[in-house]
């Protein structure tokens, strides 16, 4: 196509020097034919100007019309571009008649091209949160046996400040297309985070239910059955969708399963230490040595490994092809193994002790049982503790083993109580009157999250009998026997003031309002001493 302008071109300049050589071959008369003949002479050469401004529009036509050719034939569309939901639009590359065709998602997966939405994502739960340092990316799929979805946020979000709150996106993509399934993980989402579903700090998508190929024809390979090879080239695919979705929501990628725990204080470690390592040339920083577990990328980086994973999604594991990415980036052929292996180990960077561990029995692949272990994750942190005002401590809930309350008041172990009933109780009984500026009571901790306090208040006794009538105080209402309510437990955590009119306190007390399904466990208690 690109040689018929050059055609064209010659065509003309030919056309040209024949109505050239054709007027200068005229016969010419002497004596009285010249002025006739000068006169025909005038009127060929503005009949052959008329043709060739003619000619001159066509020709100009003609490559306007093979540029626009050309144009169609070689534009890109690119996966990598967002819009509000997430994934950019569409967006045409600048091209011209030299221009290659670029590799893409439609090349790669061609049967995206009969459904032109099928890369617009479902976003199910969100407030389209950006801006952010640090995003967590955590696909879920419907498992056989046991879900365990719920714990792993809970992990997550187990200790986080309000205002690493607002650092931080956490991305749910379930990678599902049956509509109520994925519905029924945003219900469940909602009804066991709806403060960080409002606020934003939660977000739950899934995909077009035309985003999956057709898995039937992949090959087995590396002795894998069929139901493997289809199971690792699905999490190729959810792994380099919600890369995609996420790369311009912050700074920083942690990629996540959701079968893990998080170790206490890991927002600030793995902060910390990115934000350290930031001006060093690294690909991926590794906060667990399992599989693609706790991988933190820039963001800016997301698309080409995205793409990379999409490039070879039938052909191996997503760790394999992480590793492949370094040996494409710095590993020269010629050299040995040693030299490759050190030089891929300055685009890796191993923080210890891990920062999560997977606690997952039952893989998502039906029928596996998984027993990893991350050996670097040490002990997990599970009381904190604090030194509380002396006092006589009581209870009518009767603890496991030897998680005491008393051990857990004096900051030695965290309590744990067998099923808690309606009118159950434990009881600070101050060996003097203090002046106390606020209190903190959390239950659950970082392993057993779901063993927490529900419909149970904190009440205060105030030495003080004229302190005691002083309930007309709105937010303040009376208990019995003198106790006045000052909070209560939201979503296993307590956390208050006391105000100066209920000052010095002789007792603080937690009553139980409702029979309890599930144990519940003590991991912090403070109760903040006012400094006179």
């Amino acid at each position: 196509m690109r040689f018929y302008p050059y055609k064209l071109a010659c065509l003309l300049a030919f056309g040209c020097f024949v109505s050239v050589t054709w007027i200068k071959s005229i016969p010419s008369d002497e004596g009285s034919t010249v002025m006739p003949d000068l006169q025909i002479l005038y009127k060929r050469l503005l009949v052959a100007e008329e043709l060739g401004g003619q000619v001159s529009q066509d020709l100009s036509s003609i490559l306007e019309q093979l540029r626009n050719l050309s144009k169609t034939g070689n534009d890109t569309y690119l996966y990598s571009v967002h819009n509000r939901t997430g994934f950019k639009e569409t967006e045409k590359q600048p091209t011209g008649l030299q221009t290659f065709i670029q590799p893409n998602i439609y090349i790669f997966m061609p049967h995206l091209r009969l459904h032109p939405g099928s890369l617009v994502p479902n976003v199910v739960l969100g407030q389209g949160r950006r801006g952010v340092s640090v995003v967590l990316g955590i696909p879920t799929v419907k498992r056989d046996k046991q879900s365990y979805l719920v714990n792993t946020l809970s992990s997550l979000l187990f200790s986080l400040t309000s205002s690493q709150c607002q650092d931080l996106l956490i991305i749910v993509f379930v990678a599902e297309t049956n509509l109520d399934y994925v519905n029924s993980v945003a219900e469940t989402i909602m009804k066991n985070f709806p403060k960080e579903v409002q606020s934003g700090l939660l977000e739950v998508i899934s995909p077009s239910q035309y985003y999956y190929p057709d898995f039937t024809s992949l090959k087995e390979t590396f002795g894998d059955s069929k139901e493997r090879v289809k199971w690792r080239t699905k999490q190729n695919l959810d792994f380099s969708f919600l890369m995609l979705y996420a790369q311009d929501k912050g700074t920083f990628y942690v990629q996540l399963e959701d079968d893990v725990v998080a170790k206490s204080g890991y927002y600030d470690e793995m902060k910390a230490y990115a934000t350290n390592e930031a001006s060093k040339p690294w690909l991926y920083l590794e906060f667990s040595q399992l599989g693609f577990i706790g991988k933190l990328f820039r963001t800016r980086d997301l698309p080409m490994i995205a793409e990379f994973f999409l490039m070879f999604h039938r052909d191996k594991p997503i760790d394999w092809l992480l590793d492949h990415i370094l040996w494409v980036k710095v590993c020269n052929p010629e050299k040995d193994d040693k030299h490759c292996t050190e030089q891929k180990a300055l685009l890796k960077q191993r923080y210890k002790p891990s920062l999560f561990q997977h606690v997952g029995l039952h893989s998502s692949l039906p029928g596996k049982l998984q027993h990893l272990k991350d050996k670097d994750f040490g002990k997990q942190t599970l009381y904190k503790a604090h030194n509380n005002p002396p006092a006589e401590v009581s209870s009518t809930l009767k603890h496991y083993q030897t998680h005491s309350l008393k051990s857990a008041y004096e900051g030695r172990d965290f309590f744990w109580a067998i099923t808690p009933l309606q009118g159950d109780y434990i009881l600070f009984n101050f060996s003097q009157p203090v002046y106390t500026s606020g209190y903190l009571f959390r239950s659950g901790n970082i392993e057993t999250n779901g063993d927490k306090f529900f419909n149970t208040t904190v009440e205060v006794l105030p030495s003080s009998v004229l302190a005691r009538h002083k309930v007309a105080i709105p937010h303040y209402r009376e208990s019995g026997n003198g106790f006045i309510i000052v909070g209560e437990f939201v979503n296993g955590l307590a956390e208050g003031k006391i105000e100066a009119a209920l000052q010095p306190v002789s007792a603080l007390r937690l009553v139980v309002h409702s029979d309890s399904d599930v144990w519940a466990l003590l991991s912090e208690l403070l109760i903040l001493k006012m400094n006179l």
